[in-house]
């Protein structure tokens, strides 16, 4: 059965936006959780998806230049990432939604279509987000692993990861690191 792995860059105090709606601490929107050797597709929420949609093509055509959503020149990190992204299968579940510029794209109306993917064959599917979808797949039970960046900072006030979950949940730590950067790498099985 293929893995669902989310991956999340997340403040201290478990954020993953600030009050303004996005996470204004995170240099870089590279995949840095070291899974895109072991992915082959991608999945996200519907209300993460036009965003998601719009940075990264916005970033494919004009990678060296001035990304207009960040100010900023994209990282290498981030263009590898673009490349990769706009070659693999992504994944919308979505009730309302059912089109997308990314030829690649499709869109799933249930947790169950979720499970269906897992028992095809084929590689890890990267749960990208957002919390909704994130916290739904972790009381389905579809989760196997979670991958956090932790920066240090404390947010306050904005989206925490896991404030919709009900219940505890018990995950094994499988890796941690402290990367050059001052960020902490965190790997969890659920399983």
């Amino acid at each position: 059965m293929r893995k669902l792995i989310a991956g999340f860059k997340v403040s201290l105090d478990g954020k993953i936006e600030s009050s303004e709606g996005y996470a204004d601490w995170v240099e870089a929107w590279s995949e840095d959780y070291g899974l895109t050797n072991d992915i082959d597709t991608c999945l996200l929420g519907g209300a993460m998806y036009p965003g998601y949609e719009a940075y990264w093509s916005s970033l494919a055509a004009a990678p060296q230049d001035v990304h207009p959503m960040t100010g900023k020149v994209p990282t290498p990190g981030e263009v590898s990432w673009s490349s990769f992204a706009s070659k693999t299968p992504h994944l919308v579940l979505s009730k309302t939604q059912s089109e997308a510029q990314w030829t690649n794209t499709r869109f799933i109306r249930n947790l169950n279509d979720i499970n269906l993917l897992k028992q095809q064959p084929g590689k890890a599917i990267y749960l990208m987000g957002g919390a909704q979808i994130t916290n739904q797949c972790i009381e389905a039970d579809l989760l196997d692993e979670i991958r956090l960046i932790v920066y240090p900072v404390l947010i306050g006030d904005g989206k925490n990861l896991f404030s919709e979950l009900t219940g505890r949940r018990q995950l094994r730590l499988q890796e941690s690191s402290v990367r050059d950067d001052q960020l902490l790498f965190l790997r969890y099985s659920l399983r």
